[in-house]
């Protein structure tokens, strides 16, 4: 087993690790084990793209069809020497 050390913890975050594991009855050590097991134990979830979750809400609202209007002709360019 690999052994690890974590500076730098912030003094309520460690008082909090020390209520939590005094109320499980375990060493602070056991505690931030099992926290770090939990945590990364499960599987990361995956988040949706943006236009996946705007679509899933709207779909069943029914579409909207768009009147496009025509494309007009490119201008010609302007001439910046004269």
């Amino acid at each position: 087993m690999a052994t690890m050390t974590i500076r730098n913890i912030d003094d309520r975050l460690k008082a909090r690790l020390r209520v939590l594991s005094a109320m499980h009855g375990r060493s602070m050590e056991d505690e931030a084990r099992d926290i770090l097991s939990t945590a990364l134990s499960a599987e990361p979830t995956r988040g949706r793209h943006l236009v996946d979750s705007i679509r899933a809400r709207i779909e069943p609202l029914g579409g909207v069809e768009l009147e496009l209007p025509a494309r007009e002709v490119i201008r010609a360019p302007v001439d910046l020497g004269a």
